[in-house]
Formats: structure tokens, sequence, C-alpha cells
């Protein structure tokens, strides 16, 4: 189902079309949000006062063109306002806020999304301690430190959650994303 009849649907009121929106666009807007707040739980947030606003203001939105652009600009309001409020929590300024992300540039973010749902079904402190290294650029030994483990427990930890990567994600995929991932020793 397209973008315009899922938004005809919550239109009228239909819950499940607003699951099938939010299922869609939630992670490429998480992503793109993460980027300018580098809080997840901040930008978690941001994303879903969106979609609590789109149902709410539901009957009163005239969405002629894109729905995900409309996600996204109202996305990019969201951000502003929240940096307006509280201006320590955006990493960027206002000026370097990039305009709306284009198509291509939405569909870059699938990978992306991709990798994130996988990483997600990883143990907690696999996942943890993949995110440090990979995400974060934190070294082995400061992982170790910080989670009040050994750099071995670390090491481990990162070779099981590179197979876990390796069977889980396309083999395209897998080169990308070793390719992005400085590897850090203790």
């Amino acid at each position: 189902m397209d973008d315009q009849n899922i938004w005809r649907k919550i239109v009228d009121g239909d819950v499940e079309a607003l699951r099938v929106l939010h299922e869609k666009y939630y992670y490429p807007m998480w992503l793109w949000a993460s980027r300018y707040t580098r809080n997840r739980s901040l930008a978690e947030e941001l994303v879903s006062d969106c979609f609590i606003k789109l149902w709410e203001h539901r009957q009163y939105i005239i969405i002629e063109k894109s729905v995900k652009s409309y996600m996204y600009l109202m996305l990019r309001n969201q951000i502003v306002s929240h940096a307006r409020k509280s201006k320590r929590d955006l990493v960027v300024g206002f000026d370097i806020l990039p305009d709306i992300p284009d198509e291509s540039e939405i569909a870059n973010n699938e990978f992306y999304v991709s990798l994130y749902r996988t990483i997600q079904r990883m143990p907690e402190q696999r996942r943890r301690i993949l995110e440090l290294a990979a995400f974060e650029s934190f070294t082995y030994k400061e992982i170790a430190a910080q989670l009040n483990i050994s750099v071995n427990t670390v090491k481990t930890q990162m070779g099981r959650a590179y197979q876990f990567l390796k069977e889980e994600l396309d083999p395209n995929n897998f080169l990308l994303f070793h390719f992005f991932v400085k590897r850090h020793s203790a």
C-alpha cells in the first residue's frame, strides 16, 4: 500500500494504518534525528512526538505530495523546537541543520535501518559493546573500564557480534558496515 492510501486511512481514523506508517518510517526518522541530537532517547522522543501529533491533528493536515517529506518536515521542526528550548541537547547549530532529506538520502538509510534492527536482536551486553566500539569509537580498554569487564570479555563479545552480523546481514551490507567501523585494539 502506498503512502497516500495509508494517509487516507489514517485521516479516517484507521489505527492499523498509523502502525504501518510508523513501521515504515520510525527507524529512518530516528536515525536522521540521532545525527543531530546524538542522544538516542531524545531522538526516540522527537520521532514519537511526530507520530502522536500526526494522529492527533490528522483531520486538519493536508498532505498533497509526499507523506514521507511531510513526516521529515515535522521531525525537523521538532528538532528545531527542542533546540530552542534546550540548546545543550543539539550537537549542531541551527545554521548547520540540513534541509529535509530527499528520497535518495532516505533510501540510503535503509542499510542503517537494517543494521540497527539486526543489532537490536543481540544480547544486551554484546550490543552495548558493539555500539561503544563501532559508533562511539571507544577502544576495547575504554569499553572494559566503562562496563567494568575485562578486555578479553570485550574482545570475545566483539568477535561474537561480528559473527552474528556476518550471518544476519546481506554480505554486501556486512562489508559496508565493516568498511565504516574503526576497529580498536586494547
